[in-house]
């Protein structure tokens, strides 16, 4: 990748790690899908297929993004095309694809699960919501080690609390030597 591109990883998870559940977020949190929107929007986004179908219809693709789909899934792979959106068979495709769309300088991987394991150690940044809460679910989080740093957390200290009555922060974290 050129040095300026950034190789991002975007995601919101619970106390106990958990992304998703059953094809979709296990809570509603107004606030990260503005923030989420204000991070991606103008960039390739990389996803798997559970994600884009997560994806209420009317919304795919996500508007002024690219969508990159990883899937071998035949009637989402023709959903995805004739939306406008790129079907690879494989994450190191869908990085050589996203690099050639407008606004590389700056890539998203949004999920799901196996999507972000394969692309981690590619990524140099994360952006994480934490929410205050543990939940069930089918989906966790990605790990990862010492080699990353937190830059900023805001809010500095505490929560906010969303309007659906969840408390939530927002981390930007470095991979170190980045």
């Amino acid at each position: 990748m050129p040095p300026k591109t950034r190789f991002g990883m975007v995601w919101a998870q619970s106390r106990n790690g958990i992304i998703g559940d059953a094809g979709s977020m296990p809570w509603h949190l107004p606030e990260d899908l503005i923030h989420f929107q204000r991070i991606t929007r103008g960039h390739p986004i990389i996803m798997g297929r559970r994600t884009w179908e997560s994806l209420p219809p009317r919304l795919r693709p996500l508007k002024e993004r690219t969508s990159v789909v990883v899937t071998s899934h035949e009637e989402v792979a023709e959903e995805v095309l004739e939306k406008g959106g790129f079907v690879v068979s494989s994450t190191a495709d869908a990085v050589n694809v996203a690099r050639e769309q407008p606004g590389a300088e700056e890539i998203w991987v949004i999920g799901g699960g196996k999507i972000y394991a394969a692309l981690l150690p590619l990524a140099d940044t994360l952006v994480i919501t934490r929410i205050d809460v543990d939940l069930e679910g089918d989906t966790k989080a990605p790990i990862f080690d010492e080699n990353w740093q937190q830059l900023t957390q805001a809010p500095d200290s505490g929560w906010f609390e969303s309007m659906s009555g969840l408390r939530y922060r927002f981390e930007l974290w470095e991979r170190k030597g980045a």
